[in-house]
């Protein structure tokens, strides 16, 4: 026997007594894709097993997910800080080896993964950032991007998104290896899915390959080959058996099957192996062959690249952000529609730093395109020529679901960059995995959200957002701001910048204005006092966004009672402030506790109580004007303030 199959038999063996160890994972693929995988971490992929996160590496994203125990098991063979002990303590409470990739745990994983179709959007990321790095700087970053992906990842929306962008945008380095088994969980793929994925692709502007055995180590390297020679993304289509060489291959029963000990024993002789978690020395040192040549071009890459490393470093600390300049250009105006102010901070800040984004086809709407001074028209990315190359704005086209995925991949690919994305609050919606995702990973991506209220109008409950605030707030680890002011605006980005922290600022189509006692300082706190009359107020009113301008006009309607104002522009950064400031801000004594925003969030029960006064969202609003909209549903300033005198009045 030669040492590829040798080594193959021992993956498949490995393989699959550490699900069966676990009780617990899919042997099916991590089985059928084998040869797939070892023929490229041998054969093909530039990898980094020391963990010093070398810049030109390949990078490898399992977006099937599920198959992670053949991913732990090759990247032990090839030298990664995976060890046997590793793959036995596999799904286990708080090992390294969860049941889906997590980035951060080891290195190798270049993201998380288990939602499928996510790994292919993150993966179309990191190959737009790949074009962006190497043409910054051509000798840091030179590298393809592989993707392993099945059925099921395929199915999904978000993939199908991804990839058509990535063909419009021609990305050659991108390869994604698609395990084509013809198995999905409830039986044989074309139950649901009939469609030619060749033709589908080459439609999209993909280059195809076809391989016919897919479980045969020398023709996955073969093709693998061939299609790094490809002037388009390439998709290469591996007829695999799922489960191969199981009593139940080829069978849906195998997706999600640990193999019970006697069948595990038969499958390992079969295999030649009798053995327990057991590599012999030639396998290992066959993969070693492998890193110790990644080993060499990590060497010779450091010696040569010295010089555009500084400039590399240098290039992304060029000057400091002057936030307090961003808020000088804001205040030269007297007044701003939010969406204005937005973008008039992003085209700022971006004048000495490199901010590169997009929306999801709005840019005129959300104003969240990148362009200054000397170049007022903004540029776009693309691949065709130093122009489109230079461009730091992305046209992601009508793709919400895979504008953030694909921007989490550019951010886990190159965390200097100051990466974002836009489109409308209510759209929002289509974003939530890719923005869970994100904050899981901590990956920074700046989100801005426009049209943040059911003053939206004329285009109806579609398109007024509702319970969207709510449902950002609930992801843990997303920060999220929605500003009032100018100095709220530009805290949003510090915020952001500072913290490199998934963020999330939903912003007004509205007029906002300067407010002397609002600030960058306060309003990082997440909520301040903005305006008060007594320091033992009757009244305590919290507000976010343009609500705040009700709050405000309410407190000068109440001349016979004493007021104080909070704007809360980022609850969850105001919940990490100390006691001390958040007693500060929230009093306990006041005769009646306000809360006002445009949305259906329960959040402001917490500060209110449930004797307080809420003034939001219940039901979905009508088309009509949006000023219209919005006093009817009850956001006036006159209407609120005779409610306040009301129950005050009983409470006497």
């Amino acid at each position: 026997m030669n040492i590829k199959n040798k080594s193959l038999n021992y993956l498949k063996s490995l393989t699959a007594e550490t699900i069966s160890h676990a009780k617990s994972g899919h042997t099916g693929s991590a089985l059928g894709a084998s040869s797939i995988l070892l023929s490229l971490f041998h054969d093909h992929l530039k990898f980094d097993a020391s963990g010093t996160n070398w810049l030109s590496r390949d990078r490898f994203v399992l977006s099937a997910g599920h198959t992670s125990a053949l991913a732990y098991s090759i990247m032990h063979l090839f030298g990664y800080n995976i060890s046997i002990e590793d793959l036995k303590q596999f799904r286990q409470y708080g090992s390294k080896t969860p049941g889906h990739p997590e980035h951060g745990l080891v290195t190798g994983i270049e993201t998380t993964t288990g939602p499928l179709g996510q790994g292919v959007a993150n993966a179309v990321g990191m190959a737009i950032a790949e074009e962006k790095m190497h043409h910054l700087f051509p000798n840091l970053f030179n590298n393809f991007t592989y993707c392993y992906a099945g059925d099921g990842c395929l199915m999904e929306g978000v993939a199908n998104e991804a990839c058509s962008l990535a063909g419009t945008l021609k990305l050659n380095k991108l390869i994604l290896l698609y395990d084509d088994n013809n198995i999905t969980i409830d039986g044989n793929r074309t139950i649901a899915n009939n469609e030619d994925v060749k033709k589908k692709y080459e439609a999209m502007g993909w280059n195809t390959i076809l391989v016919k055995n897919g479980n045969n180590y020398d023709a996955c390297s073969k093709a693998i080959s061939k299609a790094k020679k490809s002037d388009k993304p390439t998709i290469i289509i591996f007829k695999t058996i799922i489960g191969i060489g199981t009593r139940v291959q080829g069978n849906a029963s195998v997706h999600a099957y640990p193999l019970p000990a006697a069948e595990l024993s038969e499958f390992k002789k079969a295999l030649g192996v009798s053995e327990s978690f057991f590599v012999p020395q030639d396998v290992y040192a066959f993969c070693k062959e492998a890193t110790d040549k990644n080993n060499k071009f990590i060497e010779d890459w450091k010696t040569n690249t010295a010089a555009e490393m500084q400039r590399y470093e240098s290039f992304f600390n060029r000057h400091p952000f002057s936030f307090d300049k961003a808020l000088k250009v804001l205040c030269a105006n007297a007044s701003l529609a939010g969406r204005d102010a937005t973008g008039k901070v992003l085209c700022d800040l971006s004048e000495d730093n490199y901010f590169f984004g997009g929306t999801a086809d709005l840019g005129p709407s959300t104003k969240a395109v990148v362009k200054n001074t000397e170049q007022p028209n903004p540029r776009y990315f693309g691949t065709k020529n130093e122009f489109e190359l230079s461009g730091k704005n992305i046209h992601f086209g009508v793709r919400e679901h895979a504008m953030g995925s694909i921007c989490n991949g550019i951010a886990l690919y190159e965390p200097k960059l100051n990466v974002f994305d836009s489109t409308f609050l209510t759209f929002s919606n289509y974003m939530l995995p890719a923005l869970k995702m994100r904050a899981m990973m901590k990956t920074p991506v700046l989100s801005i959200f426009s049209h943040d209220s059911i003053d939206i109008g004329e285009d109806g409950p579609t398109h007024q957002p509702i319970e969207q605030l709510s449902q950002l707030r609930q992801i843990i680890g997303l920060d999220v701001f929605r500003p009032a002011t100018y100095g709220e605006v530009v805290a949003s980005f510090k915020h952001f910048i500072t913290k490199q922290n998934p963020t999330v600022v939903a912003i007004t189509k509205s007029t906002i204005y300067n407010i002397e006692s609002s600030s960058i300082e306060k309003a990082l706190k997440g909520g301040y006092v903005i305006f008060e009359n007594n320091k033992n107020p009757d009244v305590e009113i919290f507000a976010s966004g343009k609500e705040v301008y009700i709050a405000l006009d309410i407190a000068e309607k109440l001349k016979s009672l004493s007021t104080r104002v909070i704007s809360m522009p980022c609850i969850s950064e105001f919940e990490k402030q100390d006691s001390k400031y958040k007693n500060s801000v929230l009093l306990n004594n006041p005769k009646l506790k306000v809360a006002i925003e445009a949305s259906n969030d329960n959040i402001w029960y917490k500060y209110v109580g449930e004797s307080g006064l809420i003034i939001n969202v219940n039901n979905y609003q009508q088309s009509g004007n949006g000023n219209e909209v919005y006093k009817k549903a009850g956001f006036d300033s006159d209407i609120i303030a005779k409610q306040i005198n009301k129950i005050l009045s009983k409470k006497k």
